[in-house]
């Protein structure tokens, strides 16, 4: 097993596109129910690694999901979006807001693809124009790391770090 913390790559891709990769020791499949799981979901999904108290999926098209947690300054911070596409264990379209940004929504394009039992997990989120997408990636690219590297521990069956 590699240590992968803090591998993940983010690319301003276009304007309105922002690509996020990273691979993790586990199938396909493990992947796919540690990101769509509930019990699993609130584990790993968290910027700043401070645990989730809304944790809520709806796997189905129509179906919605709600995260959210208090960051260390108090501040709640809030995800919600609904399923566009599912195909188990390779890809998920999802709608993805930011309650503090409602207008600046996107679309999330998630998929799966796995290589002698590493898994790369793929993530492209397209806003509707630059301004939007810059709201929410102004070069700050640690929490997505923190969760990334979270996920990584749930699939090595270890405790948060």
């Amino acid at each position: 097993m590699n240590d992968r913390h803090g591998t993940a790559t983010i690319e301003l891709r276009s304007e309105s596109e922002v690509v996020t990769r990273r691979s993790f020791d586990a199938p396909r499949a493990r992947v796919f129910d540690a990101i769509s799981q509930p019990e699993q979901v609130r584990h790993w999904f968290s910027a700043d690694r401070t645990p989730l108290h809304i944790c809520e999926i709806d796997l189905r098209v129509g179906g919605n999901y709600h995260f959210a947690w208090y960051a260390p300054n108090g501040v709640e911070c809030t995800f919600r979006g609904y399923f566009l596409e599912i195909e188990r264990p390779t890809r998920i379209v999802q709608t993805w807001t930011y309650e503090g940004w409602p207008d600046d929504g996107a679309v999330e394009t998630l998929t799966l693809a796995e290589d002698d039992g590493v898994t790369t997990m793929t993530s492209v989120l397209r806003f509707a124009d630059a301004a939007r997408r810059g709201d929410h990636f102004q070069g700050d690219t640690q929490g997505v790391q923190n969760s990334y590297d979270q996920l990584e521990d749930l699939l090595a069956g270890q405790p948060p770090r």
